[in-house]
C-alpha cells in the first residue's frame, strides 16, 4: 500500500473503540513497519503550563491546551507552522517537532499556529491496512487549516463530510454536491 503519511484518518461512524470514536488522526508516519499519528481532535482541559512545570522546564506563560493524541504515553508533539524549527515537515506548511530544546523553543516564542499533543496512536505492520480494509477508517489528504482549527469539536464531522464529497466527485463523477442531499 502507498504510504497515508499527511493523510488524515477518519473514524467511521461505526467504530465503537473508546479510543478512536469520531476521531480524526494525521498520520506522521506510515511505511512496512507500521504507522504511527495522532489524533487531532481530542483537546482536554490540560494546560500546557501545568504540564510545562511538571516536566521541569519552568514556568510557561503559554495557556494553550494540551491535547490528547492518543491511547500510548510517549513524548509531548508539537504540530506547528514553523519551518526554521522543524524535525520533518508532515505536509505543506505543517511541521512536527518532539525534541526537548525544539518544544522550549515552539513555547518560549508562542508564535502560532502551534498545537500541543500527549500520547500518540500506533499500528504494527499490516495492522492499519487491515483496519482500513475492515472499514474501520476512511481517509482523505490533510490539511493545515484543519489541523490547526479553532473549532476542533466539529472536525471529525467536517472532514467525515468532505470524504463524502470526494467519494462522490471523484468515483460517481458527480460535481457539484450539495450540502443536504436530501434537498436533491
Amino acid at each position: 500500500m502507498e504510504s497515508l503519511q499527511g493523510q488524515f484518518l477518519i473514524a467511521s461512524p461505526h467504530l465503537h473503540d473508546p479510543n478512536f470514536c469520531r476521531s480524526v488522526v494525521l498520520l506522521l508516519e506510515h511505511h512496512d513497519e507500521g504507522a504511527l499519528g495522532i489524533i487531532i481532535n481530542r483537546e482536554s482541559q490540560t494546560r500546557l503550563g501545568e504540564v510545562w512545570e511538571k516536566a521541569g522546564n519552568g514556568p510557561c506563560e503559554c495557556n494553550l491546551s494540551v491535547s490528547m493524541g492518543g491511547p500510548v504515553k510517549g513524548p509531548l508533539i508539537s504540530l506547528h507552522g514553523h519551518p526554521q524549527l522543524s524535525e520533518s515537515e508532515i505536509l505543506p506548511g505543517v511541521y512536527v517537532a518532539t525534541k526537548q530544546e525544539t518544544l522550549i523553543e515552539l513555547v518560549e516564542q508562542n508564535v502560532q499556529p502551534f498545537r500541543v499533543f500527549s500520547g500518540y496512536a500506533g499500528w504494527g505492520p499490516g495492522q492499519l491496512e487491515g483496519e482500513l480494509g475492515s472499514g474501520g477508517w476512511l481517509h482523505i489528504f490533510g490539511t493545515a487549516a484543519h489541523i490547526f482549527s479553532e473549532d476542533q469539536s466539529a472536525l471529525w464531522q467536517a472532514v467525515l463530510k468532505e470524504s463524502g464529497q470526494d467519494f462522490f466527485r471523484d468515483t460517481l463523477g458527480i460535481r457539484n454536491f450539495p450540502d443536504d442531499a436530501g434537498l436533491n
